[in-house]
């Protein structure tokens, strides 16, 4: 059930003129202040693909990642979210609690990606945590990784990590950036023993070779930290939204993968001492 801001979220001026385009560039460590609002594109509750349970899932606006099957391109731009104050996303989280505890759920920052804002990523993950006293997780691709802070993921129960290619120049094909940080904060994850459940999208043609996934799995393996693999069917159910954007779906042509396909993928993941669904 997906709410717009205009209608689900009260949205006020928010004390604090938020995270600047500089900051915006900047490590979240050398930022001195925490700004109470941030760039909102909607929320969401969602059942069984943002983490255990039921979420109540809040899409932060931006992304430095141009992912080729993304189905939300039109949060790829911070100006498209609305300002929104952390106390009115609390108090929206705030609604669903009893709801969300008894369905053994939580809360899940998504995006975009919710590290392109980490000073307001942390301020909504810590007071979810320990106002609501919720489940927290975080979905990102980790290629800002190096943005989380150490007190960001200590208020962070679990890590959705995008995992897109094994392949360094089939990830940057398919999302525009490189692989090596995503890596590198898989590995940092791995030391700070923090629950990782790894999302892989099968695409036919191009993610789907087996000497790829077989290299998502053994890197995943090695970690020990990862409890599950999301192995996603790639879909076309956002291409609309490249349409409307004036955008080319250059996956247009692109089949979505076959049960059996799927059971293969699943099947090296296993292999490899994985759970994957």
């Amino acid at each position: 059930m997906a709410v717009s801001l205009g209608t689900g979220i009260p949205v006020r001026t928010p004390p604090l003129a938020g995270v600047t385009a500089r900051e915006a560039a900047t490590p979240a460590a050398a930022v001195q202040h925490r700004p109470m609002a941030g760039s909102v594109h909607s929320w969401d509750l969602s059942t069984g693909v943002d983490g255990p349970g039921t979420r109540f899932v809040t899409f932060l606006a931006g992304c430095p990642l141009a992912c080729l099957y993304c189905h939300n391109p039109d949060t790829w731009k911070m100006r498209d979210g609305k300002r929104v104050p952390a106390d009115a996303m609390v108090a929206e989280a705030a609604k669903y609690e009893a709801f969300i505890r008894a369905a053994g759920g939580g809360t899940t920052l998504s995006g975009g990606e919710p590290l392109l804002q980490p000073v307001f990523a942390g301020e909504l993950l810590h007071r979810f945590k320990h106002e609501l006293g919720l489940h927290t997780a975080l979905d990102t691709s980790g290629y800002l990784g190096a943005r989380a802070t150490d007190a960001l993921l200590r208020d962070t129960d679990l890590v959705l990590l995008d995992l897109k290619s094994w392949h360094p120049g089939l990830y940057q094909r398919l999302t525009g950036q490189r692989l090596r940080p995503t890596l590198d904060f898989a590995r940092r994850l791995a030391r700070l023993d923090k629950e990782v459940w790894v999302r892989f999208v099968l695409v036919p043609g191009l993610t789907d070779d087996p000497a790829n996934i077989e290299g998502v799995a053994s890197f995943a393996a090695s970690l020990g930290n990862v409890t599950r693999v999301d192995v996603l069917p790639f879909h076309k159910l956002g291409a609309s939204k490249w349409e409307r954007l004036g955008m080319d779906f250059t996956l247009r042509d692109t089949p979505t993968p076959t049960a059996p396909e799927l059971a293969t993928a699943r099947e090296i993941f296993e292999g490899a001492g994985l759970t994957a669904v």
